[in-house]
């Protein structure tokens, strides 16, 4: 019965690993026993908004607790998005939406990705942030994606 209910446990974690794709990373911390300390680099493509896809840099905790899942990551990280190929919208977009989350700590820390349309400028800002269930840190990091006038920014009313 346990056995039939971990893969359901572990669903939320494996759905945020499938939309981050890995490009890179580089150490930054030599741990004797672990992995070492490092900046990775994701990539995470805009599910509602072909042709772009944002990257991520951030801290990624090693050593013994990083290496067994317990280690909590800094809430530091940074974000760059672009047009990759045509912008298309399959259907309109809220004012202000979460794009991407994902664990950074065991339980109560996660880092997210929030898109916002500026409809004025036709542009998709994008925000990186890290949040906590007691307090959340107030480092970020913006993108900015204009979008050719010729195509309107499709949004929720």
């Amino acid at each position: 019965m346990i056995l039939r209910l971990v893969p359901c446990l572990l669903m939320p974690w494996m759905l945020a690993a499938v939309q981050a794709q890995p490009i890179g990373e580089v150490d930054t911390v030599f741990k004797f026993i672990g992995p070492d300390h490092k900046i990775v680099v994701n990539a995470h493509d805009d599910p509602k908004v072909k042709g772009v896809t944002c990257y991520v840099s951030r801290a990624k905790t090693g050593g013994i607790k990083g290496a067994i899942g317990l280690a909590e990551d800094k809430a530091e990280a940074s974000i760059a998005c672009r047009q990759i190929g045509p912008i298309s919208f399959e259907k309109p977009l809220q004012a202000q939406e979460e794009v991407f989350s994902e664990r950074i700590s065991l339980i109560f820390k996660k880092i997210r990705i929030v898109r916002m349309v500026d409809p004025a400028r036709n542009t998709l800002v994008y925000l990186t942030y890290s949040d906590r269930l007691i307090e959340g840190s107030p480092q970020n990091s913006i993108s900015v994606v204009p979008v050719d006038r010729a195509t309107k920014i499709l949004m929720q009313p």
